[in-house]
């Protein structure tokens, strides 16, 4: 199948090139992309595959264009969520916890199907592909159908990256830190997955504080109701709960010196591997500190119930996002490390 995607190679610039897409085997599907998001997880992978030819993307929706033989519960124009890729049999999958397949590396993160199989072919040869089970900076995409998340008649621009980025930060809220009303939330970093937390804890009754240097990103929580500091440095009062989204060891040892006894600490920020902590006071102070993957969401159960809440207008998602066309993805780049936006989404028929 001809389309139209996105080409990563290293530093070069993006171009919009000419692929050829495989074919649907029994369990998968082809999705055509209405709207992609751009998330920092392409930004390390494009780094780190340096110069080897890449299609990212993995925060896609779009509408069922073609099923394979044996999939069911969706059909030829549901509009869906593409979410990351799991193999659904391992004990993890089958507890709930996706995130943490078995294969959870293989599926998403090597650019190939579980098989080694290619997915994506420009010019007549492979390239990196099935990125989080789907490359979807393109027209469209090969997808695992368990990956694909039925949405309905909802815009696509606010709900594509519910298939990591808010689902991440929703996730983080909702299943590891569990804040209620009377507690206090910092969120370390508003960029998509931040942010998402914010809308999520505030719609739950929590007292949200954000912690963010760009300038755009803090008025912007301000008007969701957050209150706002550029740093950690800042007088803060004590919080009951922190999401750290930055991994930045210094970061993350101030946040665990703001939290009350008995506080919870979320990581989702990708970082330094060591953060220097002091196990007494965490002891002492009965701290919990949590990993957190994907939100440690089923993205078939959370999804759903995030679109419920986004129907209902408790989760405006919508305020996040910033569009761009397909061809755009590197002016959004751009535009999102230098703090200008929170969401950049890609519409690939703009």
């Amino acid at each position: 199948m001809k389309v139209s995607a996105v080409l990563s190679r290293g530093t070069a610039p993006s171009e919009l090139v000419d692929a050829e897409l495989d074919d649907p085997r029994s369990d998968e599907v082809v999705v055509r992309i209405e709207a992609v998001g751009l998330c920092h997880t392409d930004l390390v992978t494009r780094r780190r595959l340096g110069e080897r030819p890449a299609v990212l993307g993995h925060e896609g929706c779009g509408t069922v264009e073609h099923l394979g033989a044996a999939v069911t519960g969706l059909a030829v124009g549901d509009r869906v969520v593409v979410s990351f890729a799991s193999c659904g049999g391992c004990a993890r999958c089958r507890a709930g916890l996706p995130g943490y397949c078995a294969w959870a590396t293989a599926l998403n993160g090597s650019g190939r199907r579980l098989d080694g199989s290619a997915t994506l072919r420009v010019g007549g040869e492979p390239v990196f592909g099935s990125f989080f089970g789907q490359s979807s900076f393109a027209t469209a995409a090969l997808a695992d159908a368990r990956s694909c998340v039925p949405v309905g008649n909802v815009s696509p621009q606010a709900v594509a990256p519910l298939g990591c980025g808010f689902l991440t930060g929703a996730g983080a809220v909702l299943n590891v830190l569990r804040p209620g009303p009377g507690d206090r939330l910092l969120v370390v970093g508003a960029g998509g997955v931040g942010a998402a937390a914010v809308l999520t804890a505030l719609g739950e009754g929590v007292e949200v504080v954000v912690a963010e240097p760009a300038p755009a990103r803090r008025a912007l929580a301000e008007r969701c109701g957050a209150e706002a500091v550029a740093s950690l440095d800042e007088p803060l009062p004590p919080v009951t709960h922190v999401l750290d989204t930055t991994g930045q060891p210094e970061a993350i040892t101030r946040a665990l010196a703001l939290l009350q006894p008995c506080g919870a600490l979320a990581l989702v920020g990708l970082g330094a591997a060591e953060v220097p902590v002091d196990v007494r006071s965490l002891m002492m102070r009965g701290l919990r500190v949590h990993g957190c993957v994907e939100g440690d969401a089923d993205p078939r159960v959370l999804v759903p119930e995030l679109v419920r809440r986004h129907r209902a207008g408790l989760l405006p998602l919508d305020r996040l996002v910033t569009t761009y066309p397909l061809a755009g993805l590197d002016r959004a780049v751009a535009d999102h490390r230098a703090g200008l936006t929170t969401k950049p989404v890609l519409l690939p028929g703009s």
